[in-house]
């Protein structure tokens, strides 16, 4: 073996080194330690379980051709001892299949004998920018939970004890869920009250935006990439399903996926395998699916715009999760639960909502369900400063609404009263978005300007 001659050393790693030959066994317990790492090594494989069982390792090097347990049957007891231990095997020229059946099995990668120094150098800083990489993320996901508190599903509605009721039920199992909703429904709580419900909860938990991946960068978003597999791949790049194996991947508004990923998406469902670009070989993964839209899969499927078996594929299991509209009951609780994540330094902790504000919350369409709901709420805490939320603190179409609500039933609906709401329900189709009410409307957006400040006026007057 030729020593490294890149002088840049990996994050060290804590190793167990496994291999019958004893000249080889001398150098590993010489070369690792001088790359950075801390090396255990073992002659056989009854002695490297007996370490692995006793002790924590980011890494094991295991020869698959060793003296009664082979490098695979090692493998096998580090996923029930280790799941989150990465494993590299090695082999001879003349055993390259079971090395690749070894990486099927779970092997992070595999080295062909003899093999330089600087390969395995070479590999082992892939493995500590994969450890890298899982260690921010379960940094980022502590880091979320403390600030807004554990993701949970919040609301006691008949439509959503169902919805409990369905998650309780698909949990514990590893089938394909599909939760269909609208946006801003909470497809992403669902998705994670799923995996925290599962035998998976303690493995990572991926989440990617279909729709927000840059088409010519989706396949090695998704499964990862060799270096120098196209221009700009610099260096080797561990794919997202990778990141989740063992866990729980959520490929939200899977709607959005080109035709062309679907393919290899369907394909990866089937066989449980993934190859990065660039590569020939493939990896066998254990995830455990979970898919979202908000768009109708049949009608893509009629329009030609969605695989019909992938559809299939991914809607083993379907949760529907209800629009905001559909559960008015459960804004009070939902709303409180907001403003606990929002409220000020300095608020009281019994910071409530007055019976006003409730009955403007439940008046309102909601549009854009519990994601508008929460940001209603971020503004009225604002405004709220410590004490009680009334609905003046809310949005100003909301106090607009309210007062033509006031009018009609003092009366007959005049013209106006029908004018402007006609203009409210517009701008809660559009999320306050006055250009495109107006353009809906068919006026300018002078002509809506104008006749808001009217209501202004009225309310100030009355």
């Amino acid at each position: 073996m030729t020593k490294p001659t890149d002088k840049t050393k990996p994050a060290g790693l804590s190793l167990l080194f496994a291999d019958d030959e004893r000249s080889l066994q001398e150098l590993m317990k010489l070369e690792l330690p001088r790359l950075g790492h801390q090396v255990t090594v073992c002659p056989d494989g009854e002695t490297a379980v007996a370490a692995i069982e006793k002790n924590a390792y980011d890494c094991i090097i295991v020869d698959l051709d060793m003296p009664g347990l082979t490098g695979i049957e090692v493998i096998s007891r580090l996923r029930e001892i280790s799941p989150q231990t990465e494993a590299v095997v090695l082999t001879g020229k003349s055993t390259t299949e079971s090395a690749i059946a070894a990486v099927k099995y779970g092997a992070f990668d595999y080295l062909t004998k003899p093999c330089k120094l600087a390969e395995i150098d070479a590999l082992l800083k892939r493995v500590a920018a994969k450890r890298e990489l899982m260690k921010k993320y379960y940094a980022l996901q502590r880091r979320l939970d403390r600030i807004e508190g554990a993701p949970q599903l919040v609301g006691a509605s008949p439509v959503m004890e169902r919805v409990q009721k369905l998650i309780q039920r698909v949990a514990p199992t590893d089938s394909t869920v599909l939760i269909l909703g609208e946006t801003g429904t909470g497809k992403e709580l669902v998705a994670r009250a799923v995996h925290n419900h599962s035998t998976r909860a303690d493995m990572p938990f991926v989440a990617i935006n279909c729709g927000a991946l840059p088409e010519n960068l989706i396949e090695s978003e998704l499964f990862g990439h060799a270096k120098g597999a196209f221009t700009g791949a610099d260096e080797h790049r561990i794919g997202l399903f990778e990141v989740a194996n063992g866990g729980t991947i959520f490929l939200d508004e899977i709607g959005e996926l080109p035709k062309a990923m679907q393919a290899k998406l369907l394909r990866v469902l089937e066989s449980r395998e993934i190859r990065r670009v660039g590569e020939n070989r493939t990896l066998t993964i254990d995830v455990r699916v979970v898919c979202a839209t908000h768009r109708d899969l049949s009608d893509m499927v009629s329009a030609g715009e969605f695989r019909e078996d992938l559809m299939y594929r991914i809607n083993t299991f379907e949760i529907h999760l209800p629009a905001l509209r559909e559960r008015l009951e459960d804004i009070p609780q939902l709303a409180t639960h907001l403003l606990k994540r929002f409220r000020p330094k300095g608020a009281a902790a019994d910071q409530t909502f007055t019976e006003d504000a409730i009955r403007a919350l439940q008046a309102h369409v909601w549009p854009g369900n519990v994601r508008e709901l929460a940001n209603v709420i971020e503004h009225a805490t604002i405004l709220g400063d410590a004490g009680p939320i009334t609905a003046d603190c809310l949005p100003a179409h909301f106090t607009r609404r309210q007062l033509t609500t006031s009018a009609r039933s003092r009366g007959p609906m005049t013209l106006r009263d029908m004018e402007m709401d006609a203009i409210h329900e517009a701008l809660e189709r559009h999320q306050g978005n006055k250009p495109k009410a107006a353009d809906e409307l068919g006026i300018s957006l002078k002509t809506l300007y104008n006749k808001l400040n009217q209501v202004a006026e009225l309310r100030e007057v009355a």
